[in-house]
């Protein structure tokens, strides 16, 4: 990309936590522009980008382990900014010439959930939020620990568990904090990064998405020029999303494919083709590949399996189409960060797998939300009753306030009785989140008169259902998808 269209930026180097995108999501909330790169492609997205400041990510790795992830070394002597969160405060103090040891050696375990630190020193990361001998509650989540920190580091915030809860060199402007400041869980966490960004950094903060956007539009168009694009489309928000942009950019360069492996809510085929093709005027391909979905589903049961299939015979059918379609210089797609981190393993990026691809539309769809085997009769009988949920939903006039609700068919069956007849159907459970990343979640607390009324609805109209139930986990400890 020409530098002139580059901003200003933070390069978030991630060694696989679970919650990296919620660094992006606050230095972008602070008005500047941010992107994470694997520890594995940092120095050459460093080269890319170059940014004004870096920040390390935590890790599901421990610094005293053979093979942990490692930061380039190139990174510390750039002479820019480095914030290090739990893990990343970790491997730069070791990095550095400091210690890790883990906890158990240390005789004093972890840290995990809430806890307090006190402010025992000034720093510019605490500019305008924290003073000296006050205390403030933080969330932790390690087992290692900083045991000796590296020549130039003096500590500056002290917890329970962790003597060096946030380390300081201000004449590097190295920064190393132990809690986790992403997280809604600490407090004041936002603004710490807020600070780090445009304090310690000194960006202006200035940065939108609608400059974002324009950035984007003259990128693709410069990236693609007389070339041609194939997107593949789900109808949901990544992929529209990606599509609507490329096709501002580029036009009728621009071919979008739909897939319907038979695995879809109620009428979302029929909605996909009215948005795009009457509504943006997109030119998009539709490929019905149901019967070849369920005949490869029959007999398997397992949830990674049966994710696995359905994401390599839809990358099938996609390449076929993409044949038939000719001249295709570029493969488009578009997905949320958590999708990406809960996608990948500690050895291929690094975080820990927790599914194959948790993002459910047009991957695994329905599949996943029918435990056992997924059969055309078990998935249509799923839609309907998904789909009355939804509209009691809506009617309700809760739709927004639920980050995410669905319906889910259970492997079980229980006597029931309607009219003057036994009946032994399938068990209906019922699912709504609240969340603000995904990372986390909250069940919503529906009253009991609004599931009452949607499980009457499900058990009469729905053919196959006798027993409705509401799932109150949160996340975690269960995910939000049962599979």
């Amino acid at each position: 990309m020409d530098d002139a269209l580059l901003p200003d930026s933070i390069l978030i180097v991630d060694f696989g936590s679970q919650v990296t995108q919620l660094i992006a999501r606050r230095v972008r909330e602070a008005g500047v522009y941010s992107e994470i790169a694997p520890f594995t492609q940092a120095e050459e997205a460093f080269h890319r980008l170059k940014p004004k400041g870096i920040i390390l990510s935590g890790s599901p790795a421990g610094v005293p382990e053979e093979g942990s992830p490692r930061a380039p070394g190139m990174l510390f002597e750039a002479g820019i900014p480095i914030l290090g969160i739990c893990y990343g405060q970790q491997v730069m103090s070791h990095q550095l010439g400091g210690e890790v040891r883990p906890g158990h050696e240390t005789g004093e375990g972890g840290e995990f959930g809430r806890a307090f630190l006190t402010v025992t020193k000034e720093c510019a990361l605490f500019e305008g939020l924290w003073q000296v001998g006050e205390r403030h509650q933080v969330w932790m989540s390690h087992g290692d620990k900083v045991t000796r920190f590296a020549p130039g580091f003096e500590i500056v915030a002290i917890s329970d568990g962790a003597p060096f809860a946030v380390i300081a060199d201000e004449n590097r402007r190295f920064y190393g904090t132990q809690f986790h400041p992403e997280v809604v869980h600490t407090p004041d966490g936002a603004r710490l990064i807020a600070n780090f960004v445009r304090h310690v950094c000194g960006l202006a903060g200035d940065w939108t998405m609608a400059a974002y956007r324009e950035t984007k539009v003259r990128e693709i168009r410069e990236q693609v020029g007389d070339g041609k694009v194939i997107c593949g489309l789900s109808g949901g928000v990544d992929s529209s999303v990606a599509a609507i942009l490329i096709h501002e950019a580029i036009g009728e360069q621009l071919t979008c494919v739909f897939v319907d492996h038979g695995l879809l809510r109620l009428n979302e085929r029929e909605q996909v083709e009215t948005m795009f093709r009457d509504h943006y005027n997109i030119p998009l391909v539709v490929v019905d590949a149901e019967e070849m979905f369920m005949s490869g589903l029959a007999g398997v049961n397992d949830p990674e399996a049966k994710r696995k299939f359905i994401g390599k015979t839809f990358i099938d059918v996609f390449e076929a189409e993409a044949q038939k379609i000719g001249g295709a210089d570029f493969l488009a797609q578009g997905t949320l960060y958590p999708d990406v981190i809960e996608s990948i393993s500690f050895t291929g990026g690094p975080s820990v797998t927790i599914k194959s691809h948790h993002n459910v539309f047009p991957g695994p769809g329905l599949a996943i939300r029918i435990p056992g085997e997924v059969t055309k009769d078990r998935c249509d009988i799923l839609r309907k009753a998904d789909a009355i949920y939804l509209d009691e939903i809506r009617k309700a006039g809760l739709y927004d306030a639920i980050w995410q609700a669905f319906a889910v068919l259970l492997p079980v069956k229980t006597v029931g009785v309607m009219g003057d007849y036994r009946t032994y159907d399938s068990v209906c459970g019922l699912r709504a989140v609240t969340s603000t990343d995904g990372m986390t979640a909250d069940v919503y607390p529906f009253d009991a008169g609004f599931l009452t009324g949607c499980a009457t609805r499900i058990v009469n109209e729905v053919q196959g259902i006798n027993r409705v139930v509401y799932d109150y986990t949160s996340k975690p400890p269960g995910t939000i998808e049962w599979e």
